[in-house]
C-alpha cells in the first residue's frame, strides 16, 4: 500500500511539473470582506524565497518501519535536490544519490535495504531509473540504455528483489515489460507490445493481466486470466468515453474502474470482466469527475475516493480510515492534512499539511501510540503571514458557461483600488488548476499584481461535455473564456484595463501568444513560456512514444492534412501582424513536446516587426525550467518586464 503514493508521485512530477491541486464550495464569489478588513502592509520578499528548493521534502518510510527517507538540497552539489536516508529514531543523515547538475524527479523504497530513484538529461524526458541501497552502496543505473523512457509498471511490493517497468528500447514508439532484477540490472523481458498497447497494469499480486490500446481514436480494453494466457479485447470504446481501470479488487476477479459510459461526469464502479459491463456504484459526484480510489491492501478494504472541485475533497467508506484523517485534522488545523505515506501494517504514518498560504510541513505519526512529531517545513523562510490567500472564483462566459478558477490578491488590496493584473492560464490544455500554493502566483501578488487563473473549457474534471466542446477550439472559445475573465475582472473593479499581462507555460503559453495576436488591445504585455505557435510544427514533432495518440490530437486540434484552415486560424505564428505587446518568450532547448522551434519562430518573426522580444533560451532544461538557478534567472527577467510594462 505505501507504495501506491511514492508512485504516483513520481509519474505525476515527470508528466507535468506545473500543477499542485488542493478541498470545498464549487464557484463561489469573492467574499465580500476581502480589501476590506485585514489588510496588510506589502512587504517585498527575496526573488529566491520563493523558488529556492525546498529545506526537505519527499518523506517516506522504509517498508519495514525503521528508516525515514527526504529529498534535500545537497549543498556541495549544486543545490540539486537529491534522496537522504536516516534512522526513524536518530538524526544522522546519509546522502545516497549524488546528482549534481540535475536535481531527481522523484524516488521510492524497493525493499527495507534499497530505493530506486527517476532522472533524465537536461529535461529531455528520456526516464531512466536508478536504484542505490541506503548505505550509498551499488548505486546502478537499472535502464542503462540511450534513448529510451523508462515507465514503472509494478513496483512489486512484495518482491524486494525485482520491479516490472515498461521501455521502448526495441521500438521508440511504443513500450514492453521487463521483469527487473533491483539489486543487478538483469532483465527478461514478460510482454512485448505488438504495436498498439498505450499500458499495462498487473493485479494485486503483481501478475500482468490488463492492458490498454489505442489507435489514436478508439480505446481497447485488453484482459486475460492468469500470465499464460494471451491478453483478449474484451471492451472498445470510443477515446471520448473512459472506462480507466483503477485496481483489481482483492480476489482478483473484477476491476475497480472510473467511467463515464454513458453518462456526463465519470463515477467509481465495479466492473465485471466477464460481462465487460460496470457493476456496483461506488461513488459519484453531480458536479466533478472522480478518478481517486483509496484502499487498505492490509485489510483488503476500499477506505474511501478522493475528487476535486474547487478544493481537494475525500469520501470516506472506512471507519478507521475516517477517524485517523479526523484526529489529524482536530491536531493540524486550519490547514489541509493529507498521508503520503502509511506503513504496511498501518502503525505509522507520514503526514503532509498545506493550504494556498503555505508550501507544507511534513510529520511522522505513530498511529498507536498518538505520537506526533513535526519532520520539516518546506519553506520555512516563508512567512504565512506575508502570503496572499487564493480565492475560489467562477464567472460566466460570452456563451453562458459557467468556468471556475482562481483569484490571488495583494494583501495590501483594498476595495476600489483597480490592479495590475497577470491572467495565468494553465498549461495541457487538457489539464486544470486547482487550490493550493502556488510559489509563482505568490511572487506576482508579492509584488502588487492580482493573478487569475481559470480552467477554460477543455478543463478536466468537470465532465465530459465540458472537455469536449473544447475540441478544434484552440484559439477560439478556449480562448474567448480567457478574455471573458480578463473582462469580468475588469467589471468587478479589480482590473486596470490599461495593466493587464497575460503569462503561461505550455498550452498557457500558446494562450498567451493567441491572446496577443487575437485580442491585442486586452493585453499590455504578454510572457510565453515553452509555448506552442505554430500547430502545425507541433504535431510534426511529437515524440515517438506519443504516436499512438496522434489521431486522437488530430480530433481533439485539427488534422494538419484536411484542416489546414482550421490550424492557420488558430496559429499564432501567422497573425503575427496583429501583434503590437511586447513579449517575454522562455524555452528549453531540450523540450520534448514543444520543441525549441516553437519558439524560435515567434521570436524571429516578431523581431522583424520591430517587437521588443527578450528570449531566454537554457541549453540543460526541457518542457520548463527544473534547475533552481535557471528559475531565479527566469523569475527575475519576468518581474523586470512585468514592471517596465505594467507599472510604468
Amino acid at each position: 500500500m505505501k507504495k501506491e503514493y511514492a508512485v504516483v508521485a513520481i509519474l505525476i512530477s515527470i508528466i507535468c511539473l506545473f500543477y499542485f491541486i488542493g478541498g470545498k464550495n464549487m464557484n463561489s464569489p469573492i467574499p465580500s470582506h476581502v480589501g476590506v478588513e485585514s489588510i496588510k502592509p506589502l512587504k517585498e520578499i527575496p526573488l529566491k524565497d520563493f523558488f529556492k528548493n525546498p529545506e526537505m521534502s519527499s518523506f517516506q518510510m522504509s517498508p519495514d518501519g525503521k528508516y525515514i527517507s527526504y529529498m534535500k538540497p545537497w549543498e556541495d552539489g549544486n543545490r540539486m535536490m537529491n534522496v537522504y536516508v536516516r534512522p526513524i529514531e536518530s538524526e544522522s543523515e546519509v546522502r545516497i544519490t549524488d546528482a549534481s547538475k540535475r536535481s531527481l524527479y522523484g524516488y521510492f523504497w524497493l525493499n527495507e535495504n534499497r530505493i530506486a530513484y527517476v532522472q533524465d538529461e537536461g529535461g529531455d524526458e528520456n526516464i531512466h531509473i536508478y536504484a542505490v541501497n541506503v548505505d550509498g552502496t551499488n548505486n546502478i543505473d537499472l535502464t542503462p540504455f540511450k534513448n529510451i523512457q523508462a515507465r514503472i509498471t509494478d513496483d512489486l511490493e512484495d518482491d524486494p528483489n525485482f520491479m516490472l517497468v515498461a521501455l521502448n528500447k526495441r521500438n521508440p514508439r511504443i513500450h514492453d515489460v521487463y521483469r527487473l532484477d533491483v539489486n543487478s540490472g538483469d532483465m527478461e523481458m514478460i510482454a512485448e507490445n505488438p504495436g498498439n498497447i498505450s499500458g499495462w497494469m498487473t493485479d494485486n499480486d503483481g501478475k500482468l493481466r490488463i492492458a490498454t490500446t489505442s489507435d489514436g481514436v478508439n480505446t481497447g480494453l485488453l484482459y486475460r486470466e492468469n500470465e499464460s494466457e494471451d491478453f483478449k479485447n474484451i471492451l472498445t470504446t470510443n477515446f471520448k468515453e473512459s472506462v480507466s481501470p483503477l485496481y483489481f479488487t482483492f480476489d482478483n476477479k473484477e476491476l475497480y474502474v472510473s467511467s463515464n459510459r454513458g453518462r456526463d461526469k465519470s463515477a467509481i464502479y465495479k466492473f465485471d470482466l466477464n460481462t465487460s459491463k460496470e457493476g456496483e456504484l461506488i461513488f459519484e459526484h453531480d458536479e466533478v469527475d472522480v478518478y481517486g480510489l483509496m484502499r487498505s491492501k492490509k485489510r483488503k478494504v476500499i477506505t474511501g475516493v478522493s475528487y476535486t472541485t474547487d478544493k481537494r475533497q475525500i469520501h470516506f467508506f472506512d471507519e478507521w480510515r475516517k477517524s485517523l484523517q479526523e484526529k489529524l485534522e482536530a491536531r493540524l488545523q486550519g490547514v489541509e492534512v493529507a498521508l503520503s505515506d502509511l506503513s504496511k501494517d498501518e502503525k505509522r504514518a507520514i503526514v503532509v499539511t498545506y493550504s494556498d498560504r503555505s508550501r507544507g510541513t511534513y510529520y511522522y505519526y505513530d498511529i498507536e501510540t498518538d505520537d506526533l512529531r513535526k519532520l520539516a517545513d518546506l519553506s520555512p523562510w516563508l512567512n504565512e503571514e506575508d502570503m496572499a490567500s487564493m480565492w475560489p472564483i467562477s464567472y460566466k462566459s460570452r456563451d453562458g458557461l459557467t468556468i471556475p478558477g482562481y483569484l490571488t490578491l495583494p494583501i495590501n488590496y483594498k476595495k476600489g483600488d483597480k490592479l495590475p493584473v497577470v491572467i495565468n492560464p494553465h498549461g495541457g490544455p487538457w489539464a486544470r488548476d486547482g487550490w493550493g500554493f502556488d510559489s509563482q502566483v505568490q511572487f506576482l501578488a508579492n509584488r502588487g499584481y492580482a493573478v487569475l487563473q481559470m480552467n477554460f473549457r477543455g478543463s478536466v474534471g468537470y465532465g465530459r461535455e465540458f472537455w469536449e466542446i473544447s475540441f478544434k477550439q484552440w484559439g477560439k472559445t478556449m480562448q474567448d473564456d480567457i478574455t471573458d475573465g480578463v473582462q469580468w475582472l475588469i467589471n468587478e473593479g479589480i482590473a486596470d484595463p490599461d495593466r493587464v499581462a497575460i503569462y503561461g507555460a505550455s498550452y498557457g503559453g500558446y494562450a498567451t501568444l493567441a491572446g496577443l495576436a487575437f485580442t491585442p488591445d486586452l493585453y499590455a504585455c504578454g510572457i510565453d513560456y515553452v509555448g506552442v505557435s505554430n500547430i502545425f510544427t507541433l504535431l510534426e514533432t511529437l515524440p515517438p512514444y506519443w504516436e499512438l495518440g496522434r489521431q486522437m490530437m488530430y480530433e481533439m486540434i485539427g488534422n494538419p492534412e484536411t484542416e489546414k484552415d482550421i490550424l492557420e486560424a488558430a496559429s499564432p505564428i501567422f497573425h503575427v501582424d496583429k501583434i503590437k505587446a511586447p513579449l517575454f518568450v522562455a524555452q528549453g532547448a531540450n523540450d520534448q513536446r514543444v520543441k525549441q522551434a516553437e519558439s524560435d519562430q515567434i521570436v524571429k518573426a516578431l523581431e522583424e516587426k520591430g517587437i521588443d522580444v527578450p528570449y531566454m533560451l537554457k541549453e540543460d532544461e526541457g518542457h520548463g525550467f527544473y534547475n533552481e538557478e535557471n528559475q531565479y534567472d527566469f523569475y527575475q527577467e519576468m518581474e523586470r518586464f512585468l514592471n517596465k510594462h505594467l507599472m510604468n
